[in-house]
């Protein structure tokens, strides 16, 4: 592992409860609110814990800051084929922090491009998933959303109540709900800032699966671990081509998907692949 990765990533415990009960800031620790690690059977899952625990994990610009550079590197680390974001019981993150932008001009807005930053979640290459317990209001509801599959606590709670606050949202609330829930749900929860639990989160297609809060990491790591035991290349090429039926229309959508299909052709995964179901054996992927 390089250098720079071993600085930034947090030997793994043995056990998640060990995360989420570890401090996140200990002596020469690179993050302040973060506790990154690497975990599964195979080390083959990036944890990322949002730890801003007296704020909520709002999220402050140092976090969103520390959060770019966690992903960056477990991006760039070849045995890691899946991440996991996760926050407290309590909150996965209860929103921006409205302090920090309480005092916000337009042209402060506008010309260093506020909010910019985040959309780093959304173009990280290897499939992310939200383990969300607790509160995931505004920012902490569109940071969930910008990863590519939501499992929820029984007791979380989603919502968009910036119209609360006199602004709305502003890093992809408007246009994720929508495309997730369907408009009349989202324009209810954007217009009113009213939450939904994550039982109407599951029936409204915003999460995937639901599980009790004890539960609900283990199963997180469970999913990330089987994702990243297939090849890392061709899953990050699935999730390119399940992200452009968000982005386009469904014409082109088809036809991005066969030329991403054609593409596997030219990997040894894909031959290894068929082969391997061909002698009834199980695949040994390269990530090639």
């Amino acid at each position: 592992m390089a250098a720079s990765l071993r600085a930034l990533l947090r030997p793994a415990a043995a056990t998640a409860a060990r995360l989420l009960g570890a401090r996140a800031c200990s002596a020469g620790a690179p993050f302040q609110y973060l506790a990154v690690q690497k975990t599964g059977a195979r080390q083959s899952v990036g944890l990322i814990q949002l730890n801003r625990p007296q704020a909520l994990n709002a999220l402050c610009e140092e976090l969103m800051e520390e959060l770019r550079r966690a992903l960056e590197a477990l991006e760039n680390d070849p045995q890691v084929g899946a991440i996991v974001i996760t926050g407290s019981q309590k909150a996965f993150a209860a929103g921006a922090d409205i302090k920090e932008m309480q005092n916000k001009t337009f042209q402060e807005c506008y010309s260093s491009s506020f909010l910019a930053g985040w959309d780093k979640v959304s173009t990280v290459r290897k499939p992310i998933i939200a383990a969300v317990n607790g509160y995931a209001l505004g920012g902490g509801c569109e940071l969930a959303m910008m990863c590519d599959i939501i499992y929820a606590g029984e007791k979380a709670q989603f919502g968009q109540p910036e119209i609360l606050l006199g602004t709305i949202p502003g890093a992809g609330g408007t246009q994720r709900l929508t495309r997730a829930v369907g408009k009349s749900l989202a324009m209810e929860m954007v217009l009113t800032g009213d939450r939904i639990s994550a039982a109407e989160a599951k029936e409204a297609g915003l999460v995937s699966k639901v599980f009790p809060v004890e539960k609900l990491l283990d199963a997180a790591i469970a999913c990330a671990e089987k994702i990243a035991s297939n090849s890392k290349l061709v899953a990050a090429i699935a999730k390119e081509s399940v992200n452009a039926a968000f982005e386009t229309t469904l014409a082109e959508g088809t036809r991005t998907e066969k030329r991403l299909f054609y593409a596997t052709f030219a990997t040894g995964d894909r031959k290894e692949g068929m082969t391997a179901f061909v002698e009834k054996r199980k695949a040994n992927f390269t990530d090639s």
